[in-house]
């Protein structure tokens, strides 16, 4: 495991470099990561990753939740609907990204391509949503929605279906696994 330099340490006023050290974190943030560590913020904690996740950043939530469950099994429920609720919301903000794109640019001329994508995803209607969970297309097909402005909240309740049942999945494919072992 990686030690941080403290300002002090007799490392770091040398300069020396090992490879068990690594830049010295920000006292903020280490703060605000013992902080989230504590069982009493767990659930928070699943909220805030679950909806930066499901943004157009890159980060998955999946590790969080399968960790939380295997540490504490009793909380199986709650962190599936924590985690569902916050990635539903990163869902619905992606939509209104995608909304307001389309509010701010105007018309568009799409390719060939984009033509036949855009004309699956205005036949499926919000029904598309279900497929949010999706790595890598899931995320930008609900801002997609919002640009196409398919309505927001039968597009909202598919998502939440689509990243609950990929939770429910991850957890029972990890409850599974763990009871096999």
């Amino acid at each position: 495991m990686a030690r941080y330099l403290d300002a002090a340490s007799p490392a770091s006023i040398n300069g020396a470099a090992d490879s068990a050290y690594t830049v010295p974190m920000p006292p903020w943030i280490e703060q605000l990561l013992t902080l989230l560590s504590l069982p009493q913020y767990s659930l928070t904690t699943v909220f805030i990753v679950s909806f930066i996740s499901a943004t157009l950043l890159p980060l998955g939530s999946e590790p969080l939740v399968m960790g939380l469950v295997k540490l504490n099994p009793a909380l199986l429920w709650p962190v599936l609907l924590v985690a569902t609720v916050g990635n539903t919301l990163g869902g619905a903000d992606d939509w209104w990204m995608g909304y307001g794109a389309h509010q701010a640019v105007g018309k568009y001329r799409p390719s060939a391509a984009h033509t036949r994508a855009l004309a699956w995803l205005e036949r499926l209607g919000p029904r598309a949503c279900l497929l949010a969970w999706l790595p890598v297309v899931g995320d930008p097909l609900c801002a997609v929605a919002g640009w196409l402005k398919l309505p927001f909240w039968p597009c909202v309740a598919y998502m939440a279906v689509g990243k609950f049942a990929r939770y429910a999945f991850v957890a029972a494919t990890m409850l599974g696994l763990i009871a096999a072992m």
